[in-house]
């Protein structure tokens, strides 16, 4: 029993996480603001967080005084790790689908490597069989991604037992533009995520808590420390400032306070921030706390167990889920055309996790 939990672990991570693009989605569908829909996210995050980093660390990190500077850092690392690109996605999410989302953004590993690369802090042995295979491999994924933004296939409709109430639903399948527009914006901020991750130089910002999703962990191990050792970076890390889960809940507070600046700015209207006993709640206090919390530990433990490309070779089975419950839950029509191609990026994703 005990060698399968690690693999319950990380099925039970991809359910919440295709559960975060499906409430996501049918909230959105509903009317509900993506900018504070991100704010109350953030914040629950942060009040989960905030108390467990204090409660769990208390005796096991020595006191740390955090400096203006470090504060400073993790503020900004914050802004363009966390709230730019999650707030991009969810904008994304409005105009495209809980499939395409969850296709696109998986397509991270390629352009982290390909902007690695570009900027000379990943070699490439073009004569050898692995140099060959990772360039193809990245080729194909970004190709991939181009195709499924830019390519229409016909369309499957299947009976459905959500029933949306948003009359501006079916334009979002109708009108070729705003699936553009919003796969545009989705892999905008992968490239924004790839090259935040591609930039750092500080091992404080590079932390393996710092990384919002599991498949930033697994880029960090293997694209940034690669050539490394591990534990002199480590030391480095903690040299700097040792609380692992505070310095997630100082991420996630940082967040909290940068969307609600991007939430007042743009919704004003006080009917918009209400929150009653619906789908609404439910979504934002599920995303704050499952997604924020639950899945830190499980990710870590995980990784910790089976090594850091585990928790990767399970990001197929989230587009499984979502896609199934985007057409069963949400309604959405599956794209036949466009689901052959998104297997064909997973298989490219696959080999960029295996020779990487």
């Amino acid at each position: 029993m005990g060698e399968l939990k690690p693999y319950l672990a990380m099925f039970v991570v991809q359910l919440i996480y295709s559960g975060l693009t499906l409430l996501s989605k049918a909230v959105f569908n509903r009317g509900m603001n993506t900018f504070v829909f991100i704010f109350y996210r953030q914040l629950i995050g942060a009040l989960v967080l905030v108390p467990l980093a204090f409660i769990l660390e208390k005796k096991t990190v020595v006191s740390v005084s955090l400096s203006f500077s470090t504060f400073c850092k993790i503020f900004v690392s914050s802004f363009f790790g966390v709230t730019l690109t999650i707030n991009m996605q969810a904008i994304a999410l409005v105009y495209t689908s809980a499939t395409l989302a969850a296709a696109i953004v998986n397509s991270l590993p390629a352009s982290t490597f390909f902007f690695a690369v570009l900027l000379r802090m990943e070699k490439v042995h073009i004569r050898t069989k692995s140099g060959v295979t990772k360039i193809a491999s990245v080729f194909m994924c970004l190709v991939g991604v181009a195709t499924l933004a830019f390519y229409k296939g016909p369309q499957l409709r299947i009976a459905h037992y959500y029933n949306d109430k948003s009359p501006h639903h079916e334009d979002h399948f109708s009108s070729s533009k705003r699936w553009v527009l919003g796969s545009v914006v989705l892999f905008m901020s992968v490239i924004i995520w790839s090259i935040w991750l591609v930039i750092q130089v500080d091992p404080l910002v590079l932390h393996i808590s710092a990384i919002p999703t599991y498949a930033k962990q697994v880029l960090v191990y293997k694209f940034i420390y690669a050539h490394t050792d591990p534990k002199k970076e480590q030391a480095q890390i903690l040299k700097s400032y040792p609380a692992k889960l505070k310095f997630t809940s100082l991420q996630c507070l940082s967040s909290s306070i940068q969307s609600f600046c991007i939430a007042i700015a743009f919704e004003r209207d006080i009917e918009q921030w209400k929150l009653g006993w619906d789908m609404k709640l439910l979504a934002v206090v599920y995303c704050g706390t499952l997604v924020t919390g639950l899945i830190y530990y499980l990710q870590a433990w995980a990784i910790q167990k089976r090594g850091p490309v585990f928790p990767a070779m399970w990001n197929p089975l989230s587009f499984v889920i979502s896609t199934t419950g985007s057409i069963f839950l949400l309604g959405e029509p599956l794209l036949l055309g466009r689901s052959e191609l998104q297997c064909f990026g997973y298989l490219s994703l696959f080999i960029i996790y295996k020779y990487i």
